[in-house]
């Protein structure tokens, strides 16, 4: 890759490895599209020559630094996606010395899925799978769309199929998000299965549905309610407590005595939106403060910049924490 600056507020890249470019450009030039939009550039492709130009020299650095990083990326995983052109504007913007590949090397492969890896998105993704391959116990608190759950289910399979675990236990609280359900017909698994369904769906977007329900079936992977945890000894085990931020103080510490040998377990959740009554305090919240100097356990925070939905939500997340102001000072429950 060679770069060119006829002008001061005009680049040009030569970008040797065709098919590393095409991975940057994407499908009909859609992250192209996506980076004038988002660093307000205008660019112009010509084989496998790319012209920035933008109304100040500030503007064309930035865009040529992001369209030098992702190039590296695509030549490192051949994937580059409009997620990411956004994750790099924003960070280039914020640091202009950020290391995108070095971020988006951070990844969990998954054994038996041809090569197939699951990477850090940012610099707070990072430090989370940094924490769960260090850490026994890992709490993840952020906002939805951060991808809290899924990286959390990417490490527990990668544990699995590579035998460091003999098997996966996946839970949550079954409390009702502000709606009454009402009667549910079938068994209890029936009756509990739409809280449990966001699990299922990161489960078989990291894995064939056939091949998910595989290890259901034999028994590898576990999908249960909190309340089916109480009384057991979990060993051996990748353990995933989902939506904490729905459990009791009670709950938590139930769960958290469960961890046996050979064991880790990651618990996720958003504290700003607890379905709990008003009058029980959330059990992740608490922990968060109880076990804060506890050795051995990590903390990984994630605010709206970490958000990988739709751009819309973080502009949504960032407008609800301003409208709900300064959280009102809490009395420590004993431990």
């Amino acid at each position: 890759m060679t770069q060119r600056t006829p002008a001061a507020n005009e680049s040009r890249i030569d970008f040797d490895d065709m098919d590393a470019f095409l991975v940057l450009c994407g499908v009909h030039d859609v992250n192209l599209k996506r980076l004038e939009t988002r660093v307000h550039v205008a660019l112009r492709v010509r084989g496998n020559q790319v012209t920035v130009k933008g109304e100040s020299s500030k503007a064309v650095r930035t865009a040529t630094d992001l369209l030098r990083q992702l190039y590296g990326v695509a030549l490192q995983t051949r994937s580059v996606t409009v997620a990411d052109v956004d994750r790099g504007a924003a960070m280039l913007g914020s640091d202009p010395d950020a290391d995108l590949a070095d971020l988006l090397s951070q990844g969990v492969p998954l054994p038996a899925s041809g090569g197939a890896r699951v990477v850090a998105r940012s610099p707070n993704q990072k430090i989370y799978l940094a924490s769960i391959r260090t850490n026994d116990l890992v709490f993840a608190i952020g906002p939805a769309g951060t991808g809290k759950t899924y990286l959390a289910m990417a490490s527990a399979i990668s544990a699995l199929l590579s035998k460091q675990v003999k098997h996966i236990i996946l839970t949550r609280p079954a409390v009702e998000a502000g709606e009454r359900l009402g009667f549910l017909p079938g068994d209890l698994a029936d009756k509990v299965n739409p809280y449990l369904r966001p699990l299922y769906d990161a489960l078989y977007d990291l894995l064939d549905f056939e091949r998910g329900q595989r290890l259901i079936e034999k028994g590898q992977i576990e999908i249960a309610p909190l309340a089916f945890m109480r009384g057991r000894t979990l060993s051996n085990a990748f353990i995933i407590l989902d939506e904490a931020q729905n459990c009791t103080v009670e709950q938590m510490k139930m769960f958290l005595t469960r961890l046996g040998y050979g064991s880790k377990a990651v618990v996720t959740g958003d504290v700003t939106q607890t379905d709990l009554p008003y009058d029980k305090p959330s059990g992740l919240d608490h922990a968060r403060r109880v076990l804060a100097d506890v050795a051995g356990i990590g903390f990984a925070e994630f605010d709206e910049s970490d958000v990988m939905r739709h751009p819309l939500v973080a502009g949504i997340v960032r407008a609800y924490e301003r409208a709900r102001g300064p959280a009102p000072a809490t009395t420590e429950e004993p431990g």
